[in-house]
């Protein structure tokens, strides 16, 4: 198969065209910034800054007020543990649906340490 120089133009001239159009959105995906959800633990309660989250990269900003040592668990992903008056950040990719969190420490879920996340 022989291409014609005039068609390799009109297929390098297609090539440039979808670039330009797609170009932008794919440089958007790359630079879009993670959502930032602070998370407030006391003993024995969940404080969130927001319940419903954008599906994506989603930053939590822990911070312990309690008296008791805590972590936060979500899809999959575990904090550190975190003394009293301490810390943390956790970056999880979430994707589109409702993700349960806990404090996995001895039996602080039962104890009220849990909730859902709605992810849109």
């Amino acid at each position: 198969m022989t291409v014609r120089p005039a068609s390799l133009i009109v297929i390098v001239a297609a090539a440039l065209a979808a670039l330009a159009v797609t170009g932008p959105a794919v440089a958007r995906m790359h630079t879009a910034k993670a959502t930032t959800v602070k998370v407030t633990m006391k003993d024995f309660s969940f404080v969130l800054s927001t319940k419903k989250v954008k599906r994506g990269k989603v930053t939590f900003a822990i911070r312990n007020t309690g008296k008791t040592a805590h972590d936060f668990s979500i899809a999959g992903h575990t904090s550190k543990i975190i003394g009293p008056g301490t810390r943390t950040t956790m970056t999880v990719t979430l994707k589109r649906g409702r993700d349960p969190y806990k404090c996995t420490v001895d039996s602080h879920a039962k104890l009220g340490m849990k909730g859902v996340l709605h992810v849109t």
